[in-house]
């Protein structure tokens, strides 16, 4: 599993830099260990690791390894996330180090804390638009079974390859940013250790061979750009945390949560077409209202208020239109 020499220029997807994205072409696995494994099927039998096997040789092993051509612009995101300033620092100093040379772009695997709303999961999203990869998504929190990284044996009833091998295989990347998001939820209710494959995958040596549970091929996962996000570091384990760089992220203050609220707004106004039909500007009340909003409230919260400014016709919004800040829902139902 190797790099060609050959570069491809990417487009820019709307993302300002000072570079186009390039990148080599990078193979994730061999053709030859998939065909020896498709060989082996029993015939009418693992029509899913057929399946799989079929699509692999179908797809080919290449995909892009990318990285920005040149330091990318980065005043957009301190704006935008102005909590994760110290974050951006270090990503930008990991971006300086391959700019100008022929290095892969390497990125230490990332642990956000914070408290829920704070945008660990937008930061996630964020980095990966701006260094012109995809993105995989694994939901610590929503997970039914103990191998959602790794993949189950094909033995059992319902496996499927894990999310690793899915973005890989599937995806366009061989460097995709892999955000696993609230890790500290991956508890112990599992007979199989949900984080397991973890220590694997985050070294860089044993992840170029990471070998996924249900297809049973080695894959390249070295490239990967881990983001993780946690609200509380005590139930993570001490060799996941010695493998990443952890950052404690605070809720943004006062005036950093207004300039938030203001580019919100400033950007919903901007997607649709009725927004011309309302001030270019928010009122300072309302802003101050937002401010002691989490950062992943004020979204609704603006467009819940946008929504009751045009039911009383008016072209701007004033507090009263905006949900009260961790409004709840009330209960759906009768009520004896």
């Amino acid at each position: 599993m190797s790099s060609s020499n050959d570069l491809v220029t990417l487009p820019r997807n709307g993302i300002p830099r000072s570079g186009l994205p390039i990148a080599h072409m990078r193979s994730v696995y061999r053709v030859g260990d998939v065909e020896r494994r498709l060989d082996k099927l029993p015939p009418k039998e693992h029509e899913g690791l057929r399946s799989t096997y079929e699509r692999m040789i179908e797809k080919g092993p290449e995909r892009f390894q990318v990285k920005p051509s040149g330091l990318p612009v980065m005043d957009h995101l301190y704006d935008d996330l102005p909590n994760f300033a110290e974050v951006l620092d270090d990503v930008k100093r990991q971006l300086a180090l391959c700019e100008d040379s022929r290095d892969a772009l390497e990125i230490t695997p990332l642990l956000l804390l914070g408290p829920p709303g704070v945008g660990k999961t937008h930061f996630a999203r964020a980095l990966s638009h701006l260094l012109g990869t995809g993105m995989g998504f694994i939901s610590m929190s929503s997970m039914t079974a103990g191998w959602v990284l790794s993949g189950a044996s094909s033995q059992w009833k319902g496996a499927r390859p894990g999310k690793v091998f899915e973005t890989l295989v599937d995806g366009q990347y061989a460097n995709p940013v892999m955000v696993v998001d609230e890790i500290d939820k991956a508890g112990g209710e599992h007979a199989y250790d949900p984080l397991g494959a973890l220590y694997s995958l985050l070294e860089h040596d044993t992840a170029q061979t990471f070998t996924d549970e249900f297809a049973e091929v080695p894959i390249d996962a070295s490239q990967l750009i881990w983001v993780a996000t946690a609200n509380d570091a005590r139930s993570i384990p001490d060799p996941i945390l010695n493998r990443m760089n952890v950052y404690e992220v605070q809720a943004p203050d006062f005036e950093a949560a207004r300039r938030i609220a203001f580019k919100l707004y400033a950007g919903i106004r901007a997607e649709h077409d009725w927004g011309s039909r309302f001030e270019a500007e928010p009122r300072t009340e309302v802003l101050d209202r937002l401010a002691e909003m989490a950062p992943r409230e004020m979204r609704r919260a603006w467009m819940t208020a946008f929504g009751n400014a045009k039911l009383d016709k008016r072209d701007h919004i004033l507090p009263r239109d905006l949900p009260e800040p961790g409004h709840k829902r009330g209960a759906i139902g009768f009520v004896q």
